[in-house]
């Protein structure tokens, strides 16, 4: 699989990622030896950038310890990305703190947690409004001095927050919802990422699953898989969404490859500063997931799925307030 840059400090990521919340939170109940074993398939798969944070583990430290175990036999050629900004206590989130001492706690459990000697990119997971984001980047300007952090990255940010915040500590990477789905970064945020050498990973690039073709209604899920509440999945919306994933299977018949696959490529094919980190921990769909890092797209593909969804989904990402990005 070949690599992207991300940014312009050096970082250096497989075109695909993993995302590895899945493994154990938010999709219903998990199997950690299922997930070690689905991110060791994923390096074997030419996979470098695993994906990980505080928030994972609901505090715990869970994933990015199952995250530091299954890499453990290649920690050294890979990329490992984590993530701090969440004020969590007994497996709840009470909100957001980014305050520096915070920042600098959250890193040295996580260096411990994934039993690694520095986090090769550290992002924060939410902008804290109660703290400038300029304290924040020279908090991680000086983990990476310390030799503690590798690059800077932001999620869920907006343009005047990143402007900010690379004037302190070079961001070399932006991580936000994007996809087929949902594709609100389009206007104001990916215009600004390009302008500042800023490279972009893209979660959620499989709508949360929708985009896997393997969906049924809200109802349908476990009491604790997110999608149960998705807007997305809700009444008219998921019809309607449903309307639109018939149009990608048709196309994906057509190329003889699955709609993950063709929605990976397209995001693929949004330029050679996006990577897209797929959630899975299903062996079977990691190597599926891989396969679009082969797949060419025409013009004409390109329209046919962007007219399967002319505004991004229907409904909402999610259903409680959306991030804000200023």
């Amino acid at each position: 699989m070949k690599e992207r840059r991300l940014g312009r400090q050096g970082l250096s990521v497989s075109s695909i990622g993993l995302g590895t919340m899945g493994m154990t939170m938010a999709y219903g109940p998990s199997n950690d030896d299922e997930g070690i074993a689905t991110i060791r398939q994923a390096y074997e798969q030419g996979i470098t950038f695993f994906d990980t944070a505080e928030l994972y583990g609901w505090g715990t430290g869970s994933n990015e310890v199952l995250v530091g175990k299954a890499v453990a036999p290649f920690r050294d050629k890979v990329v490992v990305a984590t993530k701090f900004g969440f004020d969590l206590a007994d497996g709840q989130i009470r909100g957001v703190n980014s305050r520096p001492d915070n920042i600098r706690r959250v890193a040295d459990n996580s260096l411990r947690y994934l039993n690694t000697d520095v986090l090769d990119v550290f992002y924060q997971h939410r902008v804290d409004p109660n703290v400038p984001i300029e304290d924040v980047a020279g908090t991680v300007k000086d983990l990476i001095a310390a030799g503690k952090v590798r690059y800077f990255g932001l999620s869920e940010a907006g343009p005047a927050t990143i402007r900010a915040a690379h004037a302190v500590q070079p961001v070399s990477v932006l991580q936000t919802e994007y996809s087929i789905f949902e594709r609100s970064v389009e206007e104001k945020v990916l215009p600004v990422v390009r302008e500042l050498g800023i490279g972009f990973v893209a979660y959620s690039p499989l709508g949360r699953g929708f985009l896997t073709g393997d969906v049924k209604p809200a109802d349908q899920y476990h009491e604790t898989d997110m999608r149960r509440f998705d807007p997305r999945w809700q009444g008219e919306n998921y019809q309607a969404n449903v309307r639109g994933l018939e149009q990608l299977r048709a196309l994906a018949a057509e190329k003889k490859v699955t709609v993950p696959q063709l929605a990976l490529a397209w995001l693929l094919a949004q330029g050679n500063d996006v990577v897209p980190i797929p959630g899975t921990r299903s062996v079977r769909r990691v190597e599926e997931n891989s396969g679009a890092a082969s797949v060419s797209l025409s013009e004409s593909d390109l329209e046919r799925i962007r007219a399967a969804f002319p505004n991004g989904s229907h409904g909402a990402r999610y259903a409680g307030a959306l991030p804000v990005w200023e």
